[in-house]
């Protein structure tokens, strides 16, 4: 596997709708849906994100996926290959977790690799419900997708709102 810098692209949009190999998933620990992005990639995949999930927490992840981990299962419905499920830390003011933040996306690119994707869609981890700050989540995750080794050719970011995109577009461009 040859490794290299990916170019990074941002869109404004719905992460589901994404044509790529590989979706990432802001998932929670326990794997078996929930709100935001997460409720929206179950919902859109269909049933068999969900079987693969429930497979996972029967065999390898009993106490849930680690936050900073990665995992993949099928995308179902998703015009993607992959969903690859990673788990952001909730953001704290008296505990520094960028380095489990930036273990999201290196290990996304990681599970990303090991399943030969070449194109791969992030959302802004944990910058929703878990209250990580934006402008703090896009220098995070540009930072960490530029300094990571990977095969990836291309990672885009796929944020939900004009706030979401500028914060981002400072950092990427």
């Amino acid at each position: 596997m040859s490794t290299q810098r990916p170019s990074v692209t941002l869109v404004q949009g719905d992460i589901t709708e994404q044509a790529v190999d590989a979706v990432v998933n802001a998932a929670n620990s326990s794997l078996l849906g929930g709100g935001g992005v997460d409720g929206a990639i179950h919902r859109r995949g269909g049933p068999e994100i969900l079987a693969e999930c429930r497979a996972l927490r029967a065999s390898r992840y009993g106490r849930g996926l680690p936050t900073g981990q990665a995992v993949a299962t099928t995308a179902g419905r998703l015009p993607a290959r992959w969903v690859i499920h990673t788990v952001g830390p909730v953001f704290a003011r008296n505990e520094d977790r960028s380095e489990l933040l930036a273990s999201c996306y290196r290990e996304s690119l990681r599970v990303a690799d090991e399943l030969g994707a070449r194109t791969v869609a992030f959302p802004a981890i944990s910058t929703g419900i878990y209250g990580w700050p934006m402008d703090d989540g896009a220098r995070i995750a540009v930072e960490t997708v530029r300094t990571t080794d990977t095969a990836v050719e291309e990672v885009r970011f796929v944020l939900f709102d004009a706030q979401a995109y500028d914060a981002f577009a400072t950092r990427v461009h």
